[in-house]
Order: structure tokens, then sequence, then C-alpha cells
């Protein structure tokens, strides 16, 4: 059952990478890295009830991104170095994941998008650029509605909206909501507890509408692959929602593209960062 639980937190993030990786008898470099453990750079701060662990590399524009559902900094091997040569690269550990922990009953998308916000505050930043990847994309769309000011631009990848099969693909929704069922028998325990705040939120969250999204007033670029868990066509509803969005759907890619096309996906949102956001309209759509 452990084992089974951890394949599951993970498998909407980086299980897949790793899958590959066991196959082959290779030890995953997420396991190996430095990054979400680095003695030398690793922090925390007390806020919201938590002690927040976050990491900084670099110098720059600030840039803070964000990981998945169960996963941590170190999720992160292949945009750290790439980003830190140009930008202040800021990754937290978010609440009840990785050195975040969080002895509470409850979680929800909000608290960690707030948690997000407290430590830019700590950090004295004005605003960012801002990544998220699944969940951490999830958090990027919140941040950018809760707190519009933080958020210079932001790209997400594999997010969603609502917890349903219009949104997640049917196989995944319908996995994530049975095992949550299967984890509220178990006896009750500090990692049972901890398992079942983050399934509850792959089940049942968030719940976002389009007209709320509409709220995002920065540029954002919208990142799916073609084989997603988030279905492409919710991929697409929600650029078409953000005024000023861009769409970008990968072929033949999964869930994690910052792993799979790891160089496509940095040096695409690199671009968008550098680039100033055209507005298209009228002849200009044939360009």
């Amino acid at each position: 059952m452990k084992i089974l639980k951890s394949l599951f937190l993970i498998a909407l993030v980086i299980s897949f990478a790793n899958a590959c990786l066991a196959q082959s008898d290779a030890v995953s470099p997420m396991d190996t890295t430095i990054y979400g453990r680095n003695k030398t750079v690793g922090k925390f701060i007390k806020t919201r009830g938590i002690n927040l662990y976050y990491e900084t590399y670099g110098e720059g524009e600030p840039l803070l991104i964000i990981h998945g559902n169960g996963g941590s900094i170190n999720n992160f091997i292949y945009q750290i170095p790439y980003f830190a040569k140009n930008y202040k690269v800021i990754l937290a550990d978010s609440r009840a994941q990785g050195k975040s922990v969080d002895k509470g009953d409850s979680l929800s998308y909000e608290m960690m998008t707030d948690d997000l916000n407290a430590l830019l505050d700590t950090l004295h930043l004005n605003n960012c650029y801002v990544i998220g990847w699944s969940d951490g994309g999830i958090n990027g769309l919140l941040l950018a509605m809760r707190h519009p000011d933080k958020v210079k631009k932001l790209a997400v990848t594999g997010a969603n909206l609502w917890p349903e099969a219009t949104a997640v693909d049917p196989f995944i929704y319908n996995w994530a909501k049975n095992y949550y069922d299967s984890l509220k028998k178990l006896p009750a325990s500090p990692n049972n507890i901890g398992s079942i705040k983050l399934t509850r939120l792959l089940a049942f969250e968030p719940h976002i509408t389009t007209t709320q999204l509409q709220k995002i007033k920065c540029p954002t670029l919208v990142i799916g692959g073609d084989h997603d868990v988030i279905l492409p066509q919710h991929t697409m509803l929600i650029a078409q929602s953000i005024a000023n969005s861009y769409l970008w759907i990968l072929p033949n890619s999964g869930h994690s593209t910052p792993i799979f096309y790891r160089e496509k996906f940095n040096t695409e949102v690199d671009n968008f960062f550098k680039t100033p956001y055209r507005k298209t309209e009228g002849f200009g759509r044939f360009n």
C-alpha cells in the first residue's frame, strides 16, 4: 500500500520519468540531485502556521517556480540550472509537501497560493515571473487572480480548473476518486493524513470558473501535451478565458513536459518572458 500510495501521488507530476528510469535499473536524478536539499541556500520562513522551506538560485529578474501534487523543489532539476543563468529562481516546497510540514487536517490550493504570496512578501519582491506545473499551474493561476500585482508573466503547464472528466482524462479522474476512497479506509496516522489531504485535492479540487479566470490580466502562456492528463480541449479553454494569453499544445507529449521536453519547454518559456506580449487582432491574424 505504501508503494502504491507513493506512485499515485507522484503519477500526475513526475512518476512517468521515474518509472522509465526504474525499468532500466537506473537511479532517478531526482533522488540524487542537491536541489531541494541544498543546505547552502535552503531556508525556512515561519508563515501562516507552517515552516515553509524554500531555495533560491541565480541573479536577475525574480522567477517563482511551483511544483505539483506530492512533488518538491527537486522536480525542477532541468529548469533550475537553465533559468538561474539569467533569473533569480525561487522555489518552495508547497504546504504539506517536501520539507514544508503541515500537521493540519485541511489543505487547499488557495492556502498554498497565499503561502507563496507571503514568501514573496518576505523576500520583498513586488512582482515576479511565474512557472507552474500541474497543481503548481493551478497555484500560478490563483496567484495571478488573488494577488495580481505579484505576477509579471505566467507560464502554466498541465493545469485544470475543475475536477471532472471534462477536464481530466476519465481514467485518471476515476483513479483519483477511487484511490481517495481507499485511503479514507486506512487507520489514521500522520502519513495517511498527509496522503489523504493531497489526494483529496486531486479528486475534488479546484473549483475555478472561466469567469474568474478573466481576472487574470498578465500575459500568460498556457501549455499542455496532446496526450496530457489534462485534456487538450480543457487547456485550450483556459487559454481562451485569459485575455492576454498564448496557447502551446505539444505533440506526442503527456503531463511531464518540463522533463521529457525540457529543452523546448525552457527555451519557449524563456522567450515568452523576454518578448513583449503581442496582441493579434483583425488582419493581423493573417500573419
